[in-house]
């Protein structure tokens, strides 16, 4: 292995002791009790409030950018994202999230691996929001990945799949993505899973309602109650009372 590769590991491996170190300590016994009424198992958390680890975490970027640059940030994030601690992938999140739209191919592969080590909500919708969907609104190419995504195992995949895709809807992009993934969606049987169709779809109807509400209409039959009141949420009395009957 090459000496730079040696030292590129020992300084990742540093940086990640030090940063875990910094967030135990900073972290709130009463917020970590607190956030666990927002999911049904037990969550480890240290206890940050999410303004102040966004700050904390853009601070960080500063000072490693500087002194060992981008590369040296991603394998950071990449070690972080690796453990069980919610404040540590969402640092590995917040980290990154300023450079997303300038990273490359090889890093959204290896943060469609990160979905994998995702164990709940949180940390699934972090990456797909500030991580995996600005990078397939600067590349609209990569979107051609939740065609596999949908028919994962993996009802993380499965809910990337449509939550990753709301960064470009926003923007009027990925109507057609977003139609295959519905579809291939409605019969779902995780929850998760249905939530995130649903978010997907109340984005779609907010940003263009006019071809949204009647491709909801032709799938109402399929969908289920969930994803449909989600995708309604935004729309007016009229076109909910279309949709839903």
């Amino acid at each position: 292995m090459p000496s730079q590769a040696i030292a590129v590991r020992r300084d990742v491996a540093a940086l990640a002791k030090q940063i875990r170190e910094l967030l135990a300590a900073g972290g709130s016994k009463s917020v970590a009790l607190s956030s666990q009424r927002f999911f049904t198992r037990p969550v480890e958390a240290h206890g940050w409030r999410t303004a102040a680890l966004r700050k904390f975490a853009h601070q960080q970027r500063k000072s490693i950018l500087k002194s060992s640059g981008l590369h040296v940030l991603v394998n950071l994030a990449d070690e972080l994202f690796r453990g069980p601690i919610s404040e540590e992938k969402t640092f590995a999140v917040l980290v990154l999230e300023q450079s997303a739209a300038k990273l490359g191919d090889q890093e959204f592969s290896l943060f469609e691996e990160w979905i994998d080590r995702v164990s709940n909500w949180a940390d699934h919708d972090g990456l797909t929001m500030y991580l995996l969907g600005p990078m397939m609104a600067a590349h609209p190419e990569r979107a051609k990945s939740v065609h596999r995504w949908v028919h994962s195992q993996n009802l993380w995949r499965r809910r990337a799949s449509a939550v990753s895709l709301i960064r470009g809807i926003r923007q009027g992009m990925f109507w057609a993505e977003a139609q295959t993934v519905a579809k291939h969606l409605l019969a779902d049987d995780e929850i998760m899973v249905q939530k995130g169709l649903g978010w997907m779809l109340r984005e779609a109807a907010k940003q263009n309602a006019a071809r949204t509400v009647p491709f909801l209409v032709s799938i109402r039959a399929r969908a289920t109650r969930l994803a449909l009141r989600t995708a309604c949420e935004t729309l007016s009395r009229r076109e909910r009372e279309k949709v839903l009957g």
